[in-house]
C-alpha cells in the first residue's frame, strides 16, 4: 500500500504542477507562432478533468477505505419497555479482515473506538472474512478473533455470520469467535438481562448461502417478549415476522461508491436497502455500511462506519 500511495502522490503532483504551467503560460507574440487560445483552454479543461478523475480514484482507494467514522443513529420503537429507553448498541459489520486496509493493527483501533463510546450491547452482523484478491490476502480467524476478544459492553457481545463466512467456513469461524467470547447466533435466540428486565436477541441466518428458518427461529421467543433481530443481509426484512420490531443487517457496505446525485453504483439489495433506517408498517430496519470493502478494494462517499444506535421507547413522530 505504501508503493502505491507514493506513486499516487506523484501522479496528482504531476497533474497539479501541469495545470498550473498551463494557467500561467503565456502564449507569446503572434509572430512566435503561439497556438491559439481555445487549444490552450482546452488543455487546462482536459487536465483539470484528468486531475478531477485522479483524485477521486486515489481517495477512493487508498484515504476513503482506511477512514473510520462513529455514526449515531437513534430509533424510537412503539411498545419499547420503557426501562429499556435509551439502550445503546454498537453495531459493526463486514469486517473483511485483510492485509490491506483491515489489519490487524487497525482491527485494534476499531475494538478500541468501539469500546471508548461506552455501548450497553455490541452485535457484529457478518462477514469477517475477506475476498481473495491480487492485493489483499485472507488474515484467518485464529487471527482476527482474539483482537476481537478484547470488545467490551456490560450486555455482551453478539455476532451472525455472512455470506463470505460461509464460502470459506462458517463452521471455523463460529469456532473461533465463540472460543474468544462472541457469541455467535445462527437461527438461534438468546434472552439478554438488562436493567432489571430483559429483551432477546434474534440471529437469522445468512440469505445467500444458508436454510432460512425465520419464522421457527422467532417463534423460539416467548410471547410478548421485546426482541431485536440480527442478519447480515436486508433483504430478509419482508419475511421477517411483524412482532419482530427491529431488525439490524449489513452485507451492502452502502454500495461501497455512491456519487452525489447519483447515488450508490452498485446495490446488493434487490429492495435498494444499501444504508440507514427504513420503517415500513412500523416495522424497523436499519442498514449499516459496515467497515471493510469486498471484492474491489474501495469506498468513494461511504466511509467504514462504527454505528452507536439508541433504541427509543414511544411512538415514531
Amino acid at each position: 500500500m505504501t508503493v502505491a500511495f507514493v506513486v499516487a502522490i506523484a501522479v496528482l503532483l504531476g497533474l497539479l504542477l501541469f495545470l498550473y504551467n498551463e494557467v500561467r503560460r503565456s502564449p507569446g507574440p503572434a509572430q512566435w507562432g503561439h497556438v491559439s487560445r481555445w487549444p490552450r483552454r482546452l488543455r487546462i479543461a482536459f487536465a483539470a478533468i484528468v486531475l478531477f478523475i485522479a483524485g477521486a480514484v486515489f481517495w477512493g482507494f487508498l484515504i476513503e477505505p482506511g477512514r473510520l467514522v462513529i455514526r449515531e443513529q437513534t430509533i424510537q420503537i412503539d411498545n419499547w419497555p420503557q426501562p429499556l429507553d435509551g439502550l445503546r448498541i454498537a453495531v459493526l459489520s463486514d469486517i473483511h479482515v485483510d492485509n490491506w486496509f483491515i489489519t490487524e493493527k487497525k482491527l485494534r483501533t476499531i475494538v478500541e473506538r468501539t469500546n471508548q463510546r461506552q455501548p450497553e450491547l455490541i452485535v457484529i452482523l457478518g462477514d469477517y472474512i475477506s475476498s481473495k484478491g491480487r492485493t489483499t490476502i485472507r488474515v484467518e480467524p485464529e487471527v482476527f478473533a482474539p483482537v476481537l476478544k478484547d470488545l467490551r459492553a456490560p450486555l455482551g457481545v453478539y455476532s451472525v455470520l455472512g455470506n463470505h463466512d460461509w464460502w470459506y467456513n462458517g463452521a471455523k469461524v463460529r469456532t473461533a469467535l465463540e472460543q474468544n467470547g462472541i457469541k455467535v447466533l445462527e437461527n438461534e435466540s438468546a434472552k439478554v438481562d438488562a436493567r432489571g428486565t430483559s429483551f432477546w436477541l434474534v440471529g437469522l441466518a445468512d440469505l445467500w448461502t444458508q436454510r432460512q428458518r425465520i419464522a421457527d427461529t422467532v417463534a423460539t421467543v416467548p410471547e410478548g417478549q421485546p426482541l431485536i433481530a440480527l442478519t447480515h443481509n436486508p433483504d430478509i426484512f419482508p419475511n421477517v415476522p411483524q412482532r419482530v420490531p427491529l431488525l439490524l443487517a449489513g452485507h451492502t457496505h452502502g454500495g461501497q461508491v455512491r456519487f452525489p446525485i447519483i447515488g450508490p453504483v452498485v446495490e446488493s439489495s434487490k429492495y435498494g436497502w444499501v444504508h440507514g433506517h427504513v420503517l415500513a408498517d412500523n416495522h424497523h430496519l436499519f442498514v449499516t455500511t459496515g467497515i471493510g470493502t469486498s471484492i474491489i478494494p474501495v469506498r468513494f462517499g461511504l466511509p467504514p462506519e462504527i454505528v452507536i444506535l439508541t433504541l427509543k421507547s414511544g411512538s415514531q413522530n
